[in-house]
């Protein structure tokens, strides 16, 4: 296996408001007799983004652009709405743009704007403990956007991005207020990529496991760091897919955010904090390979100090893979539970692996409808049992709906899957779906998505899109990027 570049531990979608509408459900066909893999059932949310269970495994809370959605999945095949709040406010301004809930035990936070230039910014913490009935109890207003955040125990973990500095900030929120008590930044360690765009060093999200953050700081790779003592976090190790040397050669800041090596998105760790996935939202760009949309990329960082990448799960491949014009096939949020990753991946679906051997993951089960769906998020529900999906509206010239999904863990292959290669074979069953360009190549069966599989690759392939704009992450940037706060 190649090893990229790692810096060790010895070494140095801006998105409008979507219009709102009443939540109702929507029939979805259960997995039939035959073994053929499909949900088990679903529900309209206008405006779905991240989705997130609760810890009794019934529960589901979906953050949905203007407020909070929560869900009754005690019966997978039939999710029913709980609560619906569209009047979140952050010091009694309205917090518009929230694409980020995270929930532990009875609190749950929300969080917002994802991307500047919308009004207030902060947080806002609730007490879930009857999950029909969250109950206000404390917010906190920022000086910066709010893309993701997560909560563990008391403490909140804040991506926190400016023109000037890309920290991680953590606040207690044990009680009936919110404060900060630390924060970690990248300049301060590595001040270097102070010189690059700072959307090539954006810190993305964040994750959380056994005192260890988790952070994607886009192209300068993800880092991990002890979080143990949240008034002072210490650097553990970083992985990366380039260097700040290629970064500083590169003149076209739109080539580095959009496209691979980089891009770092989201990072998870497996049970044991021995593996970690990382994933890599990108788009096709013109530019010198690799020109194609981001994967999951699969680190043992077992060892620290010398964390060594294992494998990778590779993007279905379609005839446009461009942002504007294409369809959507790259890797967005997952999760790692129990040597199975379970991941969403836009228009090209969700997809459970087997990654018992990371060297080569095992796809278990694949579901997509193009037409319909574009897959926000994957989180296991019931271990063993059910995992959740929310699929997202916020997709650029589309008019789709957002929706959660409920889906069985299990092995098994849809029943006539929709091409993700020919769009056009379903196109007509779409309303306002992207229009996209075949630029010929060979194009193989695409029953597959990663390395090792004979369709892994397009053989040939030669398209060629230019980017009208960037991803959901950063689309701020195309329409807002001279009204980022210093």
């Amino acid at each position: 296996m190649e090893r990229r570049a790692f810096l060790r531990a010895s070494g140095a979608a801006g998105l409008a408001p979507l219009s709102i509408s009443s939540t109702a459900s929507r029939a979805v066909a259960a997995t039939d007799g035959q073994g053929a893999y499909e949900p088990l059932g679903s529900l309209a949310i206008t405006g779905a983004a991240e989705a997130v269970a609760g810890d009794d495994g019934e529960t589901a809370y979906v953050a949905a652009t203007t407020g909070l959605v929560t869900v009754d999945v005690s019966d997978p095949a039939e999710p029913a709405l709980l609560a619906e709040e569209r009047d979140v406010e952050i010091g009694g301004s309205p917090l518009t743009q929230i694409l980020d809930v995270s929930v532990d035990g009875d609190r749950l936070v929300v969080a917002g704007p994802a991307n500047p230039g919308f009004g207030v910014a902060g947080v806002r913490l609730y007490d879930v403990s009857d999950p029909a009935d969250p109950v206000s109890i404390a917010d906190f207003e920022t000086d910066y956007h709010i893309h993701n955040c997560v909560l563990e125990g008391d403490r909140l973990y804040v991506v926190a991005n400016t023109r000037s500095e890309n920290p991680l900030v953590i606040f207690d929120v044990g009680g009936d207020e919110i404060a900060q008590l630390g924060y970690w930044s990248l300049l301060e360690r590595e001040p270097g990529w102070g010189e690059i765009d700072m959307l090539a060093r954006y810190l993305h999200d964040v994750s959380v496991r056994d005192e260890t953050a988790y952070l994607p700081h886009w192209n300068a790779g993800t880092y991990l760091v002890d979080v143990s003592d949240p008034t002072d976090p210490a650097y553990v190790t970083h992985v990366a897919d380039t260097t700040l040397e290629e970064q500083r050669a590169i003149a076209d800041w739109r080539t580095a955010v959009y496209g691979l090596p980089g891009n770092d998105h989201y990072a998870a760790v497996d049970d044991t904090g021995g593996l970690v996935a990382v994933g890599r939202e990108a788009w096709a760009t013109g530019a010198d390979e690799p020109d194609r949309p981001g994967g999951i990329d699969l680190y043992d960082v077992s060892d620290p100090t010398d964390p060594v990448e294992r494998g990778r799960i590779d993007p279905p491949r379609t005839t446009d893979e461009s942002y504007r014009a294409g369809l959507w096939t790259t890797s967005h949020n997952f999760e790692l539970r129990g040597e199975r990753l379970y991941s969403s991946w836009y228009r090209a679906g969700v997809k459970i692996h087997d990654v018992s051997d990371p060297e080569n993951p095992k796809r278990l089960a694949w579901w997509r409808d193009p037409a319909e769906t574009a897959f926000w998020t994957a989180r296991v529900l019931s271990p063993g049992e059910t995992f959740l999906a929310s699929s997202t509206e916020a997709i650029p010239d589309t008019s789709l709906e957002g929706a959660l999904y409920t889906f069985p863990i299990e092995a098994g292959e849809q029943a006539d899957p929709p091409s993700v290669r020919d769009p056009e074979s379903w196109r007509g069953a779409a309303n306002g779906t992207n229009e996209t360009t075949d630029t010929g190549g060979g194009m193989p069966n695409d029953t597959g998505g990663q390395r090792g599989e004979n369709d892994d690759s397009i053989p040939g392939f030669t398209g060629v899109a230019g980017l009208a704009g960037g991803a959901v992450a950063l689309e701020w940037l195309r329409r807002r990027r001279e009204n980022v706060q210093d």
